[in-house]
């Protein structure tokens, strides 16, 4: 059944085409828009500007040497994606599915590098590539400016967005483990991947000595079978796709099921350059596009526009849209789109050794291999504590755990055979921590440059500041102090600057807020200034809260589509 609803439809080549929504992305956000749209009944357009996704693409089961280069030639890949390739997922199995950075570039100022890396030319987006942690945001997010006084709230609350979020994990297939805590709340999940031993013992002693709550990850992996598909094997690379469909993948999941409803059509390989409007500038009446194979323009109508192209490229899609009306960027009244970009700090941690455990190794490609291990959910400036005085905010940890053979034993002969079999147990965690909306991270239009396609690229600016910094230091020593409390040896530890790599999580450019002056959507992601002119992707969020994105992103386009059906049956739109 999969298969046949994987087949996947074309629009007929034609100047001019229409229909009732159009959907710009087929990522997180852009397949969940497609699918409660189509099943509610309205003709969708999915523009995607990579080529489709199917399972013959997908190659998890094959090992290296079946490749060319053995998955050993990272300098051939750096040729022409001398970005993406920063990124260990885009290698010889995966490489087509990222853009060539050589034909789409951006620019970053001098002394601000910024690596713009997990960007997909395929059907899915990074759903097919990404790390799958699956994560609520709490009050102590939406209501983060009324906490500490820093920026501003979200114009909704977590009991807004809570059926959301329970509607998403139930479909999505969320693994997890009920843990009771507020700031990071409790979800419907499937049941969890088990913890190892080292795992175990980190987690009972961190708890135990420091109060701080460490649990199995909560990941879009299946653990039971839904909806036809089948729960996850351990083999390992999840980045490389999934032929049982284990971990969620939007090309397979919603985009399948809003073309199986035959009111949803996909047109591949499509660059979207503007959002073209009424002669009034009042209203959106569809897009223009850059077809990738014939390099023509085409254009596609539609009642109303929703982008889900991911933050950049929505955001580069409305600052090339600029009309007389609105010079500096469409539904930017307000001056504020492009400004605030912000991404998670992920450049401290830590490691440690396990020799108490005796667990043994496996040989290479051995065993089963767990697709997440542990969450560390953030301990600071929360309720019922003192304002940590370093920083505002917090952060949290994902970590992964190995047992493998002592690869630089010493010794020759008979003892270095004994002493290699000798297992050596590990624990890496890495912090993943908010960055501060500043006006002074954005993003514009750099008019010297253009991609193949002849559309403007952006100029990212991003740094980071006092805040970030002090929250890396701490990320790093608390890395070593939870090691240290949990009985771990040859413990490593890092603190290093963000720049050039934050992690893949960038939102905020054209953020939600209630007042227009302000910001540039309001809490249902509609733009203040186009009524019928949506942005669905994490451009819209007022912050960044150190949990990892996707979750909100998805469980927000879905609450944003019942609010487009409804302005529709009202005729508002």
């Amino acid at each position: 059944m999969l298969a046949s609803r994987f087949e996947l439809e074309f629009m007929s080549e034609q100047k001019n085409q229409s229909c009732d929504i159009l959907v710009v992305g087929s990522g997180a956000s852009g397949g969940w828009a497609c699918k409660r749209l189509a099943e509610a009944g309205l003709k969708v357009a999915l523009l995607e500007a990579g080529r489709p996704q199917s399972d013959k693409n997908f190659t998890e089961h094959k090992p290296p040497f079946e490749l060319k280069y053995r998955n050993q030639a990272p300098e051939i890949l750096r040729k022409t994606r001398p970005i993406q390739s920063k990124f260990d997922i885009c290698n010889e199995y995966t490489q087509d599915w990222f853009v060539n950075d050589l034909e789409e570039p951006y620019t970053t100022p001098a002394g601000q590098p910024f690596d713009w890396m997990g960007r997909l030319r395929m059907t899915g987006g990074r759903t097919n590539v990404w790390g799958r942690v699956s994560l609520r945001f709490s009050d102590w997010d939406f209501k983060a400016a009324s906490h500490d006084g820093y920026g501003e709230d979200w114009p909704l609350s977590y009991k807004d967005i809570e059926p959301y979020y329970d509607l998403v994990e139930k479909y999505v297939g969320i693994t997890g483990s009920a843990e009771g805590l507020e700031h990071l709340p409790d979800g419907q999940f499937q049941p969890s991947v088990p913890l190892n031993c080292q795992e175990t013992l980190f987690r009972n002693r961190v708890k135990e000595k420091l109060g701080r709550a460490v649990m199995p990850t909560r990941s879009a992996n299946l653990t039971k079978p839904l909806n036809g598909r089948g729960p996850c094997h351990y083999c390992g690379p999840c980045e490389r796709g999934c032929t049982t469909h284990s971990y969620f993948n939007s090309a397979f999941t919603t985009v399948a099921d809003a073309l199986a409803t035959g009111n949803c059509t996909l047109i591949s390989n499509a660059m979207v350059y503007k959002v073209l409007m009424d002669p009034d500038n009042s209203h959106a009446r569809g897009v223009l596009y850059i077809d990738r194979n014939s390099c023509q323009p085409r254009e596609v109508n539609a009642r109303a526009v929703i982008l889900c192209a991911q933050s950049q490229e929505s955001v580069r899609i409305l600052l090339n849209s600029a009309t007389s009306q609105y010079s500096n960027g469409l539904a930017n009244s307000s001056g504020v789109l492009g400004h605030y970009l912000t991404a998670h700090v992920r450049s401290a941690g830590g490691s440690g050794e396990f020799p108490s455990i005796r667990s043994k190794p496996t040989p290479e490609g051995g065993g089963p291999h767990k697709p997440l291990g542990i969450y560390i959910a953030r301990f600071r400036n929360l309720q019922n504590a003192p304002p940590y005085g370093k920083f505002l905010r917090g952060f949290g940890y994902e970590g992964e755990s190995a047992t493998e053979f002592t690869w630089d034993a010493p010794g020759f002969g008979e003892a270095y055979k004994k002493a290699l079999l000798e297992p050596r147990n590990t624990i890496d965690i890495t912090g993943f921590g908010e960055v501060l909306p500043r006006w002074e991270n954005f993003v514009e239009l750099d008019p010297s440059v253009k991609d193949i396609y002849g559309i403007p690229v952006l100029k990212i600016h991003m740094s980071d500041s006092e805040n970030e910094r002090a929250m890396i230091q701490d990320m790093g020593d608390s890395a070593g102090e939870m090691l240290e409390a949990a009985g771990a040896k040859n413990i490593r530890t890092y603190a290093n600057p963000s720049a050039p790599r934050w992690a893949l999580h960038e939102a905020g450019m054209a953020r939600m807020g209630t007042d227009p002056k302000k910001s540039v959507l309001n809490q249902f992601q509609q733009t203040h200034d186009v009524k019928n002119l949506f942005v669905m992707d994490a451009s819209g969020f007022t912050s960044n809260p150190c949990q990892n994105p996707t979750l909100t992103i998805m469980s927000l386009a879905v609450r944003s589509c019942d609010y487009l059906l409804s302005e529709l049956k009202r005729g508002a739109l």
